[in-house]
């Protein structure tokens, strides 16, 4: 039984939360030799996002709340083939299997002043592997059956990366000059984001929907997991149904699509939420009986529903994941990778 303003807690109790390993974390932080702020960020790209509500500090604020769920606050961390990505690895957990990987390791090797300097920095950090990595069979899109063969050959049954390739890669996306290509890419993605928000909320003199930091955090977690907003045709359709919609229908519509979440994530082949699921549930479900959820949230709720069908990376695997990242960051309220925030009421 509940005590009168806080949600019931699942019959497990509280999930443990998990400890990040040791690592070099996600933010702001000073160079290897000690220098302050050497992290640059394009003062073009700097401008352009300021008008979103994104200068320095925000940007690495958002940098650091992406890498929470992707590497736990990480750098690094690299992943193996487990969800038939090959490798994965960085604070954005960029990947062979769709291509998002190669670029930022071209990016490091033509940083170098010459070819002799990347070799000798390769054979420092990545005495095994390097090579590998970065030949022109790991390099391709999508990386050829010869490279595939050989990170495989680093992994076991379970696609658990070898302790050496583990290493190797760490030691790579640590570095000072992979955490600059990181950050690059990273602000590029944000300038994504920026034009998909002013795609699906257009900024003008009275504009009913402004460009908030919710949205903001939401548009971001939305483009590095599946890649952008959902179509204008299908913001259309949904816009339309919302506004046609009986304001008896408003709150059983917003349980019905918990009511999906809750299904899926009971079903065989949904990972990454078994320990928050319930919890999630039960909290969302008692915000929707204490009218906790405000037009902003509806709207954005509803969005996340439309655009998280479409996550089929292994035939809907992550589906209720992609759902749970979304509405905690929508809500305040939520559990993801058994991190736990925000209550009901």
């Amino acid at each position: 039984m509940a005590i009168a303003g806080f949600v019931a807690l699942p019959a497990a109790g509280l999930a443990q939360v998990p400890q990040s390993p040791p690592c070099r974390t996600v933010g702001d932080s000073p160079a290897r030799d000690g220098a302050r702020q050497f992290l640059r960020i394009d003062p073009d790209s700097a401008q352009r996002l300021a008008a979103i509500g994104l200068d320095r500090a925000a940007i690495f604020a958002r940098m650091q709340e992406t890498s929470v769920p992707e590497t736990m606050g990480c750098w690094a961390m690299p992943a193996g083939n487990f969800d038939s990505q090959l490798v994965s690895v960085g604070m954005a957990q960029w990947n062979y299997g769709t291509g998002s990987l190669q670029p930022l390791l071209i990016r490091w090797r033509d940083g170098f002043a010459s070819r002799r300097d990347f070799e000798q920095a390769l054979a420092t950090i990545a005495p095994t592997y390097g090579a590998l990595l970065f030949s022109s069979d790991c390099l391709a899109v999508p990386v050829k059956p010869a490279c595939r063969a050989g990170i495989l050959a680093a992994e076991d049954a379970q696609g658990k990366l070898s302790s050496t390739l583990q290493a190797e890669l760490t030691a790579l996306f640590e570095d000072d000059a992979m955490l600059q290509v990181q950050t690059d890419l990273y602000v590029a993605l944000l300038d994504q984001v920026r034009l998909d928000l002013l795609r699906v909320f257009p900024q003008y003199p009275g504009a009913l929907r402004p460009i908030t930091m919710r949205k903001v955090r939401w548009a971001i977690d939305t483009r590095v997991q599946q890649g952008g907003l959902p179509g204008d045709e299908d913001i259309y359709r949904l816009r339309t149904k919302l506004a046609a919609m009986p304001p008896s229908d408003y709150w059983p519509r917003l349980t019905a699509i918990f009511d999906w979440y809750d299904a899926i994530s009971r079903t065989i082949d949904q990972d990454g939420i078994l320990n928050d699921f319930g919890w999630n549930t039960a909290t969302w479900r008692c915000l929707v009986r204490n009218r906790r959820v405000d037009p902003e949230q509806y709207e954005l709720l509803n969005l996340t529903f439309l655009k998280s069908r479409t996550a089929t990376g292994n035939s809907g695997r992550w589906q209720a994941l992609t759902f749970e990242r979304r509405a905690k960051i929508i809500l305040g309220t939520g559990s993801v990778s058994s991190r736990r925030d925000g209550s009901c009421p």
